[in-house]
């Protein structure tokens, strides 16, 4: 793997507090970290912890109360996918994977091309005319990662998105994640509660502690890419569940 090449962003000393006639809740306090181009971090805590609180900060739908976040660059652009896909359930896959585009004014034959792409980067060639109804959980989250990368985002955002998930399709989706990354290598920050999850797909994970989220931990996976399930199994996967587990109490 090459080296990762300079910092995307800065999140320096961020607090946010909700204000609420019934008592003030503070979700943050005092969060620094920076992220890479083509870093994958993933953050863990206890819910309440600010995990998700943190990640709408970052895509600019929360405002916070103190600190801040600076990009590299102006103009960057953000994709963002949640716990459940929010798919148009008038619209089949393909047309679910064009709408950014669609909305930007992309020429039709360009967008297609592109839609055409992402189809086949997140493995759903043969459900392109399905509709939302027929698309199990996972394949759902697959038409919303599609839907995120065609923006050709410089930064994605997950939001818990295999969280609705049975286990051992939830495992699948990590593995086919993992895949989607190796190929497309977008920076990431995956909100998760699973610690395997975290470990497999990240170069760094950050730990937050119960409410307010303050970071605990920030461990770098030292594991060898690209990665396997085959990972799971090895001593340091192991030792480092230990070392994540053992900050979450």
């Amino acid at each position: 793997m090459t080296a990762l090449s300079g910092t995307l962003l800065q999140v320096n000393g961020l607090s946010l507090t909700y204000k609420d006639p019934q008592g003030d809740l503070e979700a943050l306090q005092g969060v620094s970290f920076d992220l890479k181009e083509q870093e994958f971090l993933s953050v863990l805590g206890p819910s309440g912890s600010g995990k998700s609180t943190l990640l709408r900060v970052i895509a600019g739908l929360l405002h916070p109360s103190d600190g801040k976040v600076e990009f590299a660059r102006e103009q960057l652009r953000i994709g963002l996918v949640f716990q459940q896909a929010n798919l148009m359930p008038w619209r089949t896959v393909i047309q679910n994977i064009l709408l950014p585009l669609e909305i930007i004014g992309v020429e039709k034959e360009i967008a297609q091309a592109k839609a055409d792409e992402m189809v086949r980067l997140v493995g759903l060639e043969e459900f392109v005319h399905a509709w939302p109804d027929d698309l199990s959980g996972g394949m759902a989250q697959r038409v919303a990662i599609a839907r995120a990368l065609i923006q050709d985002p410089d930064l994605l955002l997950l939001d818990e998105p295999f969280g609705a998930l049975d286990a051992l399709t939830r495992e699948r989706m990590g593995a086919e994640l993992l895949r989607i990354w190796q190929s497309s290598r977008k920076a990431v920050i995956l909100v998760t509660h699973s610690i395997s999850e975290a470990l497999l797909l990240s170069d760094r994970v950050l730990v937050l502690s119960p409410r307010p989220g303050r970071i605990t931990l920030d461990q770098r996976v030292p594991l060898e890419r690209p990665r396997s399930e085959e990972n799971r199994y090895s001593a340091e996967f192991i030792r480092l569940e230990r070392t994540l587990r053992s900050s979450l109490k």
